[in-house]
């Protein structure tokens, strides 16, 4: 572990005099790119200076120990090695799971789709709620979320809302919310009390730069229209709404959410590359883990992933069994909790699995 450690120490000290160089900062892709590998080997090079003076500090008190006559002395270095050798099992912890390899992805932004599923205007209202849920836990992430396009429901809440998410390790955090949610509930629309279950899928999408997929415009058919939303008399009566269809998948986006037509293209045109990096992706992923499924599941907006029980004020998340008898505050967008348990079993796993191939 050392020697790995040792490498991206090194990687660090080359990446921070690169930095420095005039042809990089000329340059803002490459100054971009060098800036994100530097904040994100600095952490562990951080890590390492600490787990390094915890080691030295070993060192020091087993001498003392082994060879200082003083019996005050030798009491006061094993006192401190009883402290020093936990911290140091906890500091290699933590640094065998910073080692662990990254998902390229996490470091981008979102398009965040969430649709209503089984359970008709219940379910347009559910999905309603889980947007509400995930805009409280943007606001308290410090992200920015841009509307793209959405369709109200006939009862409230929405048939379907897409947004944008900017902000630091948003895929990384919101990768494992992609899949079917379940609400159990009476809803408003029930005159007889009787509870109902219903579904919003929710997808998050690690939005595609134009590096990581390139679009032949002569396959993608694009409509305007009159934009259906709010907005006022200039954007009802304009075609500023825009259609997009790549025809050789089928793939088709709107976003009608803007009153100029150039920025609902643009915003169209991000929706539309990052859905097909998520299908690029998908088949990349099915190669990958042919033999073996993941205990967080492969992200498939067809897999239920969570249940919302409201008379029991519990949430529970099938894929890993974590249960919290706090619905309303997870509502209010205290979803932490659930990333990180899922975020660690996701470790869990792959460190083992790093263990069978080593062995």
């Amino acid at each position: 572990m050392l020697e790995q450690l040792e490498a991206i120490r090194e990687r660090y000290e080359e990446v921070s005099q690169q930095m420095t160089m005039p042809e990089i900062v000329s340059d803002m892709t490459k100054f971009t790119r060098l800036s994100k590998e530097y904040k994100d080997l600095e952490k562990i090079v951080n890590q390492l200076k600490v787990y390094k003076n915890v080691l030295s500090n070993i060192e020091g008190a087993k001498d003392i120990i082994a060879n200082e006559k003083d019996e005050d002395m030798r009491d006061l270095a094993k006192e401190e090695l009883d402290e020093l050798l936990p911290k140091r099992d906890e500091l290699e912890a933590i640094l065998k799971e910073m080692l662990i390899p990254k998902d390229p992805n996490d470091s981008k932004n979102v398009i965040l789709e969430i649709r209503a599923g089984t359970g008709g205007d219940e379910a347009s209202i559910f999905a309603g709620d889980l947007f509400r849920m995930y805009q409280r836990f943007i606001e308290k992430q410090g992200w920015r979320m841009t509307l793209l396009d959405h369709n109200e429901g006939t009862a409230g809440g929405y048939k379907e809302i897409v947004v944008q998410v900017e902000g630091d390790d948003v895929y990384g955090k919101l990768k494992y919310e992609s899949g079917v949610h379940r609400v159990q509930r009476v809803p408003a629309t029930e005159s007889q009390g009787r509870v109902h279950t219903s579904a919003a899928t929710v997808a998050a999408l690690p939005e595609a730069d134009e590096v990581d997929l390139t679009i032949n415009m002569n396959d993608v058919r694009i409509d305007t229209f009159c934009s259906s939303g709010a907005g006022g008399q200039s954007v009802n009566t304009t075609y500023s709404a825009v259609r997009m269809v790549h025809i050789p998948t089928g793939v088709t986006v709107s976003c009608q959410d803007e009153r100029s037509q150039i920025k609902n293209r643009e915003k169209a045109l991000s929706v539309l590359r990052s859905r097909l990096y998520e299908m690029e992706m998908a088949k990349h992923n099915e190669a990958i883990s042919a033999e073996r499924k993941g205990l967080v599941g492969n992200g498939d907006r067809s897999d239920k992933i969570r249940t919302y029980n409201y008379a029991q004020s519990r949430v529970t998340d099938h894929r890993i069994g974590y249960t919290v008898y706090n619905l309303p505050t997870v509502m209010e967008g205290e979803i932490g909790g659930f990333i990180e348990q899922l975020r660690m079993a996701d470790n869990a796993e792959k460190m083992k699995e790093g263990a069978m191939a080593v062995a």
